[in-house]
């Protein structure tokens, strides 16, 4: 049973505020208190419940999984839990404690919807409780996405040149591939590398090391098409896949990419204009072969671009 201030609290929560409780007011003796100790459970994941709780004082804290994680919600001094399970005929779906020392009041299901017939008000009022905490639950879950699409993207984004990184070039190149081989058309693959990198660490210091793979990472990405796909390999080196390319085509683009490059990256110093130069080699897919194999072509295209006086474009034989 409930006294005259359980039910003067009752009247200002959120269930009950502003109608007039006449007619339901005699459904109040089959409501029972319910007092909560700091750290009492309440609800169970997955245990039955055919209760809705009115929070008097005190406060509640939802769980989704376990209490060793951050809750999902937090409910004070007129709110109410168990709703759901209420309406739905299923278990409680969360982990529901006490925060602090609470006092509650429990209200039967069928004493629930008795006071739903006989009152337009709590029938909206319940209305209104269910509308807000399944927007709350979008909400949430609509931030947890976007917070996943950002870590997603942050582990497979280059931080310093802002392009993508050998871990999403290891995912994403194979299946590009892979579609490449199985409808028939050509693809290559094309490897830059810059040219006497190290000598820019040894004699600017790295941070003007860093800024000359900002800028020819810049300028690589700026200079492909939309369906070409480019990342940083590691250190000094980029790969980029040029789906439905041809060996001559591929290396017009190749050559195209190296003249961006020289002129447009380089170098202010105290010295002067520091120029930079790099050197490519590209291969095209042969029909059934791997991301390796076709990589190890052209990086030997590569290594004799090097060899022949970098600054040069060089093709798998």
């Amino acid at each position: 049973m409930i006294d005259f201030e359980d039910r003067q609290q009752l009247e200002r929560a959120k269930l009950f505020a502003n109608i007039s409780l006449e007619s339901v007011e005699h459904l109040f003796q089959h409501f029972e208190r319910v007092n909560l100790k700091r750290g009492e459970h309440l609800l169970e994941a997955g245990a039955p419940n055919n209760q809705l709780y009115v929070i008097l004082d005190g406060e509640l804290r939802v769980y989704l999984a376990d209490s060793s994680l951050p809750e999902h919600a937090v409910f004070g001094a007129g709110d109410c839990v168990g709703e759901m399970s209420l309406l739905d005929g299923q278990n409680a779906s969360a982990l529901v404690l006490a925060a602090k020392d609470s006092r509650l009041v429990a209200i039967p299901h069928d004493v629930l919807w008795s006071m739903v017939d006989c009152s337009h008000g709590v029938a909206r009022h319940l209305l209104a409780i269910m509308a807000g905490r399944m927007r709350n639950d979008n909400l949430a879950l609509v931030t947890s996405q976007n917070q996943s699409l950002e870590f997603e993207q942050a582990a497979s984004v280059d931080a310093l040149t802002g392009i993508h990184n050998r871990r999403w070039l290891l995912e994403s190149f194979p299946r590009a591939i892979g579609r490449c081989d199985h409808d028939g058309v050509p693809l290559s693959l094309l490897i830059a590398d810059i040219d006497l990198f190290k000598r820019f660490n040894d004699l600017f210091g790295h941070l003007a090391g860093d800024a000359v793979l900002r800028s020819v990472a810049r300028q690589l990405a700026d200079g492909l098409r939309a369906q070409d796909m480019i990342a940083r390999y590691g250190g000094e080196e980029f790969l980029i896949l040029l789906p439905h390319s041809g060996l001559d085509e591929a290396l017009l683009i190749a050559e195209r990419l190296r003249g961006l490059v020289a002129a447009g990256c380089g170098l202010e110093t105290g010295k002067g204009v520091q120029g930079v130069t790099i050197s490519c080699g590209v291969a095209q897919m042969f029909h059934g072969e791997l991301l390796d194999d076709l990589t190890s072509r052209a990086d030997a295209a590569l290594r004799r671009a090097k060899a022949n006086g970098r600054d040069r474009v060089e093709t798998a034989e």
